[in-house]
């Protein structure tokens, strides 16, 4: 019987831009599926940046050891290419999870660091955590369904565009189950080495959305920002948790805003 042949996670460049400016690796939400949502996400960036995002196939069912350091391997063959003195990492949901792994394994690899609603307070969430136990008994069909209910809770709809909506959707929907499930796992199991992390001394920005239906987003950017001896908050009082794909949030002049470019 042949074995299956599973996909590898890899970098994506979203748009073309100067091989020399600082590279920017971005870590997605765990619905990502969907390429487009990156684009929307990262537009803009390619200005300053030279823009690189973390895309794992649906197939890809790797823990977060194997995944921290796949990022760290590919960022390294980034830097082979073009050496650069500024290298941004760029975590949003479930890769706000990803990029503290990455912190704890690989402290010196990146000058700044961004974490946008991160999944890291999931396992303090008793209807999320409970939730997740539950759903590998959910029948499939009604797993199509539920994308349409989890929706409101993932963004603010109304703040995106007809296309961001669309693509928000398709991408939920595309999710296996089995991944899904796996995602989901990994985020209730997940944690931090608190020491570790203090002892980051690059700078980090820290932002989160008061009105998170889905997470306690500003309450956890505070939480971290005890953790980073160098950090910045950054609260957008009136977005959701998929704030990136909100016609008003523009990372790039976010960052600009923040004075979070060099």
């Amino acid at each position: 019987m042949q074995s299956q042949v599973r996909s590898h996670s890899y970098f994506l460049a979203t748009q073309p831009s100067n091989p020399r400016n600082p590279l920017f690796v971005f870590l997605p939400g765990m619905d990502e599926i969907g390429k487009e949502l990156m684009y929307i996400q990262t537009a803009g960036l390619e200005v300053a940046f030279n823009v690189r995002c973390f895309v794992i196939p649906p197939d890809d069912l790797k823990g977060w050891d194997e995944m921290t350091q796949r990022v760290a391997a590919l960022t390294q063959l980034e830097l082979e290419k073009a050496p650069r003195s500024s290298v941004y990492l760029c975590g949003e949901s479930f890769g706000g999870c990803l990029a503290l792994k990455i912190l704890e394994k690989f402290p010196q690899l990146f000058t700044r660091v961004i974490l946008i609603n991160s999944a890291s307070s999931f396992s303090r969430v008793p209807w999320l955590t409970l939730g997740s136990l539950l759903f590998p008994l959910t029948p499939k069909f009604f797993y199509k369904f539920s994308s349409f209910i989890f929706l409101p809770f993932l963004a603010h709809l109304n703040k995106l565009s007809s296309t961001a909506r669309e693509e928000l959707l398709k991408s939920t929907r595309s999710a296996p189950q089995a991944t899904a499930n796996e995602r989901l796992s990994l985020m209730r199991k997940f944690n931090i080495d608190q020491q570790k992390l203090a002892q980051i001394t690059q700078p980090v920005l820290i932002v989160g959305s008061k009105s998170d239906r889905l997470l306690p987003s500003a309450d956890e950017a505070q939480r971290l920002a005890k953790i980073f001896p160098h950090h910045q908050i950054k609260i957008l009082p009136d977005s959701g948790h998929a704030c990136l794909l909100e016609d008003d949030v523009n990372l790039y002049e976010l960052l600009l805003a923040e004075k979070f470019t060099m």
